[in-house]
This record gives C-alpha cells, sequence and structure tokens, in this order.
C-alpha cells in the first residue's frame, strides 16, 4: 500500500472507509479471521523475521520480505486511479483489469470517471466466495484461511462499487479459486500391477528449467495455498477458454459494519434481487481446466517474456 513500494503508479494508503483500528474492533464482535492481511496487528519480532509490515504506518518498509530482491527504481508520481482512468480512455475496449485485493483504486477510478467502467474491456476479481461458512467450521484454521474473503474485507465499501458500476464483462474467481493447490516433493503411487511410480509434483517440475522465476518460485511458493491469484489470472488471459463451469447471478457486498458478513457477496436471480439498488450481473467461475492452469503457469514462468515482446 505505501507509495515507495512499486514502480507502478500507487494511490490510497488506506481503503475508503476501513482502518486496521475498524477491522479489529470489528473482529471482536464478530470473531477473528484466519487471515487479517494488512490489517494484522502490527509485530515487530514477525517483521524482524523478514515478513510483511501489518497495521501501523503504511508508508513502512521491511527489505528482508523482498525474497526478489528490494526494487531500485522509484515509484511514479501519477496516482493509480489517475493512472486507470487515462489508459482506459486512451485504449477504450482494450484495457482488462484485474483485482486481486482490495479494490479501493479500482472504486476511485469509478468515481472519478462516470465512463469508466463502459470503456474497461473487462474486470477479473480474485476473491467471492460463496456457502463457505460451515467449511469455516470444520478442520483446521487453515481451512477456514483457504474459505475466508480477506480481499473484499479490507475494502467491503470500494467492492461494492466496482461491482455495481456497471463493467462490460466480470469475471468473480471465488470457491474456483481453490481448486488447484500447489504440490511439491517426489510422490510415489503403488499400480494395481504392483509396480511403484514416482513422479514429481508441479514445483518440482517447475524447477527442471532454472530462473530467477523459477528458483524463486519453488523456494519460496510453498505447499499450503492454492494457486489463487494464478487462477484469476489465467482466466482473465484465457476466458472461456480455461473455464469449465460457470454461472451468472446479480451480486452485491455486504456494506453493513455490524453484519458478521461485512465484506462478503450476496448472490440473486433475476426475479428475486433488490429493486432498490441498480445491482450488476457478474460470471462466477465454478470449475476451471486444472491441467491448463497448470501448463500456464509453467510457460510463464519458464519461459518468461522479454521487454522486447512486450514492445512489439
Amino acid at each position: 500500500m505505501g507509495r515507495s513500494l512499486t514502480s507502478s503508479p500507487v494511490d490510497s494508503d488506506y481503503p475508503l472507509l476501513n482502518t486496521p483500528k475498524l477491522f479489529q474492533a470489528w473482529e471482536t464482535v464478530h470473531g477473528v479471521l484466519p487471515w487479517e492481511g494488512a490489517f494484522a496487528k502490527e509485530n515487530d519480532t514477525y517483521e524482524a523475521l523478514g515478513n510483511d509490515p501489518t497495521s501501523g504506518d503504511p508508508d513502512r518498509i521491511v527489505r528482508a520480505a523482498f525474497y526478489e530482491g528490494y526494487p531500485n527504481i522509484t515509484a511514479q508520481a501519477q496516482r493509480a486511479a489517475e493512472f486507470m482512468v487515462q489508459q482506459v480512455r486512451r485504449y477504450p475496449g482494450e484495457v482488462a483489469i484485474f483485482a486481486a485485493g482490495a479494490m479501493t483504486n479500482v472504486a476511485l477510478a469509478v468515481r472519478m470517471d462516470s465512463d469508466f467502467a463502459k470503456n474497461a474491456k473487462s474486470l477479473t476479481i480474485m476473491g467471492g466466495y460463496i456457502d463457505v461458512n460451515l467449511l469455516q467450521t470444520t478442520g483446521s484454521t487453515l481451512q477456514a484461511d483457504l474459505n475466508s474473503d480477506i480481499n473484499l474485507m479490507i475494502d467491503p465499501e470500494a467492492a461494492k462499487i466496482a461491482l455495481t458500476a456497471g463493467m462490460y464483462f466480470c469475471f468473480r474467481l471465488g470457491n474456483a479459486a481453490n481448486q488447484v493447490m500447489s504440490t511439491q516433493g517426489i510422490s510415489k503411487k503403488l499400480c494395481r500391477w504392483g509396480e511403484v511410480v514416482t513422479r514429481a509434483e508441479f514445483l518440482d517440475e517447475i524447477h527442471e528449467i532454472r530462473n530467477p522465476y523459477t528458483e524463486l518460485m519453488y523456494d519460496y511458493y510453498g505447499t499450503e495455498f492454492p494457486f489463487w491469484d494464478e487462477t484469476a489470472a489465467a482466466v482473465m488471459i484465457a476466458g472461456s477458454g480455461i473455464v469449465k463451469n460457470s454461472t451468472s447471478f446479480y451480486i452485491d457486498v455486504d456494506t453493513t459494519y455490524s453484519s458478521p458478513s461485512y465484506g462478503n457477496i450476496h448472490a440473486y436471480q433475476e426475479a428475486l434481487r433488490p429493486a432498490a439498488q441498480d445491482l450488476r450481473t457478474v460470471e462466477y467461475v465454478l470449475e476451471v481446466d486444472g491441467d491448463l492452469l497448470r501448463q500456464m503457469i509453467k510457460k510463464a514462468v519458464q519461459e518468461p517474456p522479454t521487454c522486447a515482446q512486450w514492445d512489439r
């Protein structure tokens, strides 16, 4: 969130209304989330071990958290929302927007330019789980983490603005983002003929080609989490080519601070949608082609495009 953290234009240090204190107060009433993201309580000991800073000063930096190396370029002075508006105006119908976290900048762009939504090509969002409350009550806290929606809960108001803006096409990656897990190591399988077959797991397959990207992924990705953002990015790129099952419905975001569902989505069919709101439909992805997703990830890190290729 800090302005000095990236070479891209960066805007709000905070969500539209939410703050770490408000978020933590909400947790006191409605229960703690298994993963609190940037709104977890400030922890100097944790940061000293090389972890991302949480709460406190949003411009605070932990250099050790940059496994890929500390950036040596300066952030642009232009604000992110302004940059997005300019690009969408310059290239109407061509700019696909990818949101893998809080949607504060998207909401600001929508409010800055009334034509922003209709001029954007699409909006793809990682987040928006449905009917997962029971999964949060059984098993480990990791299972609860995999089925909670921190991306929207950081800034519920921005999520609602973005999702009701009327983008031409909006993909939601909720439950399907948990479909493909990261795996590592050598697995053994006993075939019915009595033969033991060994095979390398996915991160090991990626590591068969050595470059900075595959090294980073092999050393740091781990096997705790699914390919959340990668799945959403693949859907943005491949669209119907990777989506095996999806459905369309009207969507709303709970922006009632006193609600235990604050920041979660609610879905409606046409006959039951609330008349007092201008809700929009989204394409909600239920299943992706897992094999194709792995192929796309592998190609992206084993054969990364060069700057010359991007400039063509």
